[in-house]
């Protein structure tokens, strides 16, 4: 399968690794890092280097406890990133945002796909996303980010997951996005439990079908640190177990901050798939 980012071609016939941008200064794993536009960039040149399929450039931090930016400074972040890096660099850029106004702006500068944690529910966010032409990520989340890890609960959270994406594949094809430019997400880790997000990876094959592929998140996540009692910077091994994991239920894009490790285990995942 390939999806048409603005122009760049994504080929999704094997697990592709969306390398991790946030020009942010609170993001929980590399929060204030990139601030800088050469920065920013000099990562970007390296998450490629290393395999990365695209970029997902983040200009507000979606961490639990998060607080919310202005349309304003989310736009002040990432615009240059994004105009720098759709000019430089040979995959396609995605941008992570939930404002319609963002996602407009981004998509003006060269960004090829619109991902949204809040799975295109702000007013308006419908309509530009459709308007844009590009592809759109819808990920599911429980609440808010200041406040979705209070005592999430569910009766059947493999259930009600699947419904709530199904529902926002139904609302992006009435406005005019056909399947075959949207991806869902789970959303591990947002506003669910530890036990929450282990049965979504369990049953991750129940959503492959729902749109035209499957993205998780897993990188570095609170869920490893709570299996493995380890702080973020020592979280590779677990994240890697997750990644191969998804993947070989069908998840078709990994996103992921350490990019050449996540590429290889994939490759290996994909070589025993696909042996005789």
């Amino acid at each position: 399968m390939r999806l048409d980012c603005a122009g760049r071609v994504l080929d999704l016939s094997y697990p592709a690794v969306m390398g991790v941008l946030n020009v942010t200064p609170d993001s929980f794993s590399d929060g204030g890092h990139y601030l800088r536009l050469a920065d920013a960039l000099r990562r970007a040149e390296a998450l490629v280097a290393e395999g990365a399929a695209l970029v997902d450039v983040g200009g507000e931090s979606t961490r639990p406890g998060a607080a919310p930016v202005s349309v304003a400074e989310e736009l002040r972040r990432v615009l240059p990133v994004v105009e720098r890096l759709a000019r430089e660099l040979p995959v396609p850029i995605s941008i992570d945002t939930s404002k319609p106004e963002v996602m407009r702006e981004a998509v003006y500068a060269g960004a090829g796909l619109v991902n949204d944690v809040r799975a295109l529910q702000a007013p308006g966010a419908l309509e530009v996303a459709a308007a844009s032409g590009v592809p759109v990520c819808l990920m599911h989340l429980r609440g808010q980010p200041a406040t979705m890890q209070r005592e999430p609960r569910y009766a059947d959270v493999v259930t009600e997951v699947h419904a709530f994406l199904a529902e926002r594949v139904r609302a992006c094809e009435s406005v005019g996005i056909s399947r075959d430019r949207i991806l869902v997400d789970p959303g591990f880790g947002f506003g669910k439990t530890l036990e929450h997000n282990l049965s979504l990876l369990r049953h991750l094959h129940r959503f492959v079908g729902l749109a035209a592929g499957v993205l998780v998140g897993l990188s570095r996540k609170s869920l490893i640190g709570a299996l493995l009692d380890a702080p973020t910077d020592a979280r590779l091994n677990g994240s890697l177990a997750a990644a191969i994991i998804a993947a070989w239920q069908g998840a078709t894009i990994i996103r992921a901050h350490d990019v050449r490790e996540t590429v290889q285990a994939l490759r290996v995942c994909a070589a025993v798939r696909e042996a005789a």
